[in-house]
């Protein structure tokens, strides 16, 4: 059996859905990918199955597919794809964005820094090398490099791009981190993940990428997810002061 799966959260992106499907079954890797769709009304889901018929064999079932009944939540999402991954027996567990801004490419490069480097958690990170973004405003950029940095000091975790949604985990990070307990759905659900990856004292490694801004689709982004972040970032941490991790 294959051993990593790619994790890929949607909601309205049938601009982009084919083609990054195509993209990351064309890597070298031989990647299985599962697609959770929170029943986009632009009929994602659909074209997933018509993909379904070109990748999927009597002998494997490499493109993946879990409906969800609505829009509920980035972090729900990808704690139902961790559960699937981690039940059908897979080493390696990838995120990514359906819509181009994270390069299938290096899905390879993340894939390889657990596998072969012997790291439990490779994030792919905008900040580890400068800013590495592309088609972001300036304001964009700020707020995101800034937000990272809020978090490192808040925290102490040692990581320059801890909102990233581009990594990949070994199997054992994801069975050690009790995922019912995961507090927050939207982007800080990244954040949250790799604070507690760190916590349990697993590898943590950042393999420098180059983000570019989706030119399909709309972005999902929010005021509300901010603030989450910036709110949750010093409730994660409190909490972190009175429990042992083990």
């Amino acid at each position: 059996m294959n051993n990593a799966l790619v994790i890929i959260p949607t909601y309205n992106e049938k601009e982009n859905i084919v083609a990054i499907i195509r993209a990351v079954m064309e890597q070298p890797k031989d990647f299985h990918l599962l697609i959770i769709d929170d029943n986009s009304p632009d009929g994602t889901a659909a074209l997933i199955k018509e993909q379904q018929l070109v990748f999927n064999t009597p002998a494997e079932t490499k493109l993946h597919l879990l409906q969800r009944a609505g829009k509920l939540g980035l972090g729900t999402a990808y704690i139902e794809g961790f559960r699937f991954a981690i039940s059908r027996g897979y080493d390696y567990v990838l995120e990514m964005d359906a819509d181009f801004s994270h390069d299938p490419r290096d899905l390879n490069r993340l894939y390889l820094a657990c596998a072969e480097n012997g790291f439990d958690l490779a994030v792919g990170s905008r900040y580890s090398s400068g800013v590495n973004v592309v088609n972001w405003p300036m304001k964009r950029v700020l707020l995101s490099y800034f937000a990272s940095r809020y978090v490192r000091i808040i925290t102490g975790i040692p990581i320059h791009d801890t909102t990233a949604g581009f990594v990949c985990y070994r199997k054992s990070v994801l069975e050690k981190i009790p995922l019912n307990k995961i507090k927050f759905v939207g982007y800080a659900f990244q954040i949250e993940m790799k604070f507690l990856a760190w916590k349990y004292g697993f590898k943590i490694t950042e393999v420098p990428i180059i983000f570019t801004d989706r030119t399909l689709g709309q972005s999902k982004m929010s005021v509300g997810i901010f603030k989450e972040g910036f709110l949750g970032v010093m409730q994660m941490e409190v909490r972190s002061w009175f429990k042992k991790f083990k």
